[in-house]
């Protein structure tokens, strides 16, 4: 599942959702060039992000890779103003984010972390409290990763929350709710999976020394794993979710781009995957994390550092050469608009100049640092705003409303705004391109996508 957004010059700035099966070609090696805010703008109104990588061993689908998102939402208004380069020719169909049934309801639903991990994850229809279990919470239900490594495949699993989180975990364990994520870590570090990247190291610490004893090599910080080099391999590199993009120091922790090429070599070298194939999934988590903050900086960050990530797999999928590339989303999150205020405008350039995310800001608050001096610094202004400073002042102890003074404070000049902290039931983009492509098509709910992933694996 693809989601593609163009922002600056040589980049594309995000993709929601995205599955590469084999290696057809998606991209040229040419990217856009130019200052291409537009999509990279509506791009905020998703969620989270992820890729899925895997290989089958039968032709046409000799390799499958697919990118899977958790809260990230698109639609065709969000790519005005913006080339969007070879997937922008791609787009089959839409993802609903509302039940079929919700016209015989009252109170209607919108998408759901678990629920659309869980839809792509088996190909089911899924309340959102549990994972990886059927409609009434009581059997446990075949993933797409546990199908492929019934059938001899390498697979993997990296995003930047932690690897507890609904959609990786979606993908390879069973729980009647989604929170319990201590026993979530146990089926991981006991499943067949040969990479595990992501965060949330404190509930694996007392699964090390089995993990090590089972011969993973396991990492728990930069060092270890820039030198992972074989497999089963697993990098856990913060304790709760990985850093922002735009906080994140390149010292302690690898880019989702570096975990992305990091699996890719590992999975692609092993036996397993030179003689079936091998699926892997990569989420770009936090963007959706940013929504429900409504904050616009760090969104912006992590979906540029998710246009690296999957620039990096386009990169290897062409190089393939027989490879379906499929995009969605599971939700859209926060709300987002471009024009608030009855104003016909919006202007990124005043939100370029952030340096830190709202968590970050409200860190630094905690010292004796003058408030309006922290916000004024982080998001590189000269002067704040007439009247801004005691607000924030007077809001330094409560940190809801310290939130809503920074987001305005980035969002109103640049025309930005949000209707929700949750999300929206907004349809999504579905797109597809090579070996395969036709099974996703037209209007496909999470699960629909889901079971033609199983059947584009022949699973």
């Amino acid at each position: 599942f693809l989601q593609l957004w163009a922002f600056l010059p040589g980049r594309f700035a995000a993709y929601a959702g995205l599955a590469v099966l084999g290696s057809e070609r998606v991209l040229s090696a040419t990217r856009p060039r130019g200052i291409l805010f537009g999509a990279a703008l509506l791009a905020w109104s998703l969620g989270c992000l992820g890729l899925v990588l895997y290989p089958a061993f039968q032709l046409p689908l000799a390799q499958l890779a697919a990118l899977l998102f958790a809260g990230f939402a698109w639609e065709r208004r969000h790519a005005l103003g913006a080339r969007l380069g070879g997937l922008g020719a791609v787009l089959t169909g839409a993802a609903p984010q509302r039940d079929p049934d919700d016209r015989r309801r009252v109170r209607p639903g919108v998408g759901h972390d678990g629920r659309g991990g869980e839809g792509r994850a088996a190909g089911l229809r899924q309340p959102a409290r549990g994972l990886g279990r059927d409609l009434g919470h009581r059997q446990p239900c075949r993933t797409v990763l546990e199908a492929a490594e019934a059938r001899g495949m390498a697979t993997g699993l990296v995003a930047t929350s932690r690897l507890t989180h609904a959609t990786p975990a979606s993908f390879a364990s069973h729980v009647a709710l989604r929170a319990e994520e201590a026993e979530i870590a146990s089926q991981l570090a006991a499943s067949d999976v040969e990479v595990l990247f992501g965060g949330g190291r404190t509930f694996f610490t007392d699964l090390v020394g089995p993990m090590v004893e089972a011969e993973w090599h396991v990492a728990m910080d930069r060092a270890g794993f820039d030198a992972l080099d074989r497999l089963p391999a697993a990098a856990i590199l913060a304790d709760d979710h990985l850093a922002y993009e735009i906080d994140r120091d390149e010292t302690d922790q690898p880019s989702l781009a570096e975990m992305t090429t990091r699996a890719l070599d590992l999975l692609a070298a092993s036996p397993d995957a030179q003689a079936n194939g091998f699926f892997l999934m990569i989420e770009g988590s936090r963007i959706d994390h940013a929504g429900h903050g409504n904050d616009p900086a760090a969104h912006l960050g992590d979906i540029l550092a998710y246009d690296a990530a999957v620039a990096t797999a386009l990169a290897w999928a062409v190089a393939d050469g027989n490879t379906l590339v499929v995009s969605t989303a599971d939700h859209e999150t926060g709300g987002m608009t471009l024009g608030r205020d009855g104003i016909y405008q919006w202007d990124p350039l005043p939100l370029l100049a952030t340096t830190a995310s709202h968590d970050v800001i409200l860190s630094r608050i905690q010292t004796d640092e003058d408030p309006a001096e922290v916000v004024r610094l982080a998001l590189g202004l000269d002067v704040l705003p007439d009247g801004a400073a005691d607000p924030l002042r007077a809001a330094r102890s409560t940190p809801a409303a310290f939130r809503v003074l920074v987001r305005d404070l980035q969002s109103e000049p640049a025309g930005v705004a949000w209707t929700t902290s949750g999300h929206s039931a907004v349809d999504v983009g579905l797109y597809a391109f090579g070996p395969g492509a036709a099974l996703f098509h037209g209007r496909m709910g999470n699960d629909a996508v889901g079971r033609a992933l199983f059947e584009a694996l022949g699973l």
